[in-house]
């Protein structure tokens, strides 16, 4: 499957909008048609008939206005070398990946609101994990999908002004963030594209069910991905936001990368169930995907920081701890993390 790196700039970016897509024009292939991407033998979001079905049920559960993290704000070292692996939690799907010399952030969001307005949408109830002055230098950004608590223009612009990393992103979505941010350093890809970032590592984009939008108008113009990065010392996955999908990803992850070291995997967003679950697992199915990809540990995120959803905040947490008891696997092999949170993750056969 074909990548598409390093735009040139506006001019590249509009050669490849057409009037159906304005982000992305491409030959199909089994998860695009041609004008919209989609998840193979999957479903898709719920229509807006749905969403107001699920708005209006009146089951929301009252999150609390502020719900401080019982960890400091964590002041990473500048550097992790070697097969060390250090983990730090900074809120939903933002979390720093220390290894092999390179410092990595997921999704990262240090916004007060993941929304498109400034005074409304989702509120952080937390601070970040790491304050933004505190991070380490970022050699590399992986960012899963356009929405909002994934997706922040805002961020970005602060990381390219003091940081200038690499981004790596789904395909269409580097005409959403060179429109913003211009000059940033992006590299887009489809799925199953492996991408050398230096220092020995490696990145694999991979699939994940899930779907696209930055508003009304532009539902799955832009992919989704999941991403495995692959260092001298062992492989780690970085899963996005996913429904389960009959654990069909998690499957493919370990036929192709044969297990991890560690996986970062969502655990909250779920409830209702009958409108949420195609594209947000539980915790109980991110426990199964665990299992199925091989994974010796992992950290729950997608919680605890924003809410999206219905269940209560505590729920997650609450519902992974049954769900590995049930399993019977230790619950040091999978950590809801906290913001501030820092785990320094065994090494395969130590922990």
């Amino acid at each position: 499957m074909s990548g598409r790196r390093n735009p040139a700039g506006a001019a590249n970016l509009a050669a490849r909008k057409t009037a159906a897509n304005r982000y992305y024009s491409g030959p199909p292939s089994d998860h695009f048609d041609g004008t919209l991407f989609f998840n193979p033998d999957g479903q898709p979001p719920g229509r807006f008939a749905d969403l107001l079905k699920w708005q209006l049920n009146g089951k929301r559960s009252k999150w609390p206005a502020a719900n401080p993290s019982p960890f400091p704000q964590a002041k990473p070292a500048a550097k992790i070398e070697g097969a060390a692996l250090e983990v730090t939690m900074v809120g939903h799907s933002t979390l720093l990946i220390q290894t092999a010399g390179m410092n990595i952030l997921t999704d990262p969001v240090w916004s007060l609101r993941a929304s498109p307005l400034s005074f409304a949408g989702p509120k952080r109830i937390n601070p970040p994990g790491i304050a933004f002055a505190d991070l380490p230098p970022i050699d590399l950004v992986l960012v899963s999908h356009n929405h909002y608590d994934h997706l922040d223009l805002a961020t970005l612009k602060r990381l390219k002004a003091g940081h200038d990393p690499l981004v790596l992103i789904p395909l269409g979505n580097d005409a959403i963030i060179e429109a913003a941010v211009p000059g940033m350093r992006l590299s887009a890809h489809d799925w199953g594209d492996r991408v050398e970032v230096g220092n020995g590592v490696a990145v694999h984009v991979e699939p994940v069910h899930h779907w696209s939008a930055r508003g009304a108008r532009d539902r799955r113009m832009a992919l989704w991905a999941g991403f495995v990065i692959e260092t001298p010392d062992s492989k780690l996955y970085f899963a996005g936001d996913t429904g389960f999908h009959d654990g069909i990803n998690y499957r493919l992850m370990a036929e192709k990368h044969g297990g991890f070291r560690f996986a970062i995997l969502p655990i909250g967003a779920y409830e209702p169930r009958w409108f949420m679950a195609p594209q947000h697992q539980n915790p109980g199915e991110a426990v199964q995907g665990m299992t199925l990809c091989n994974a010796a540990f992992a950290a729950g995120c997608h919680r605890g920081t924003f809410q999206l959803t219905d269940e209560p905040i505590d729920e997650p947490a609450r519902k992974l701890t049954e769900a590995l008891e049930d399993q019977g696997i230790p619950k040091q092999r999978f950590r809801a993390l906290r913001p501030g949170e820092v785990w320094t993750v065994p090494e395969i056969g130590r922990g």
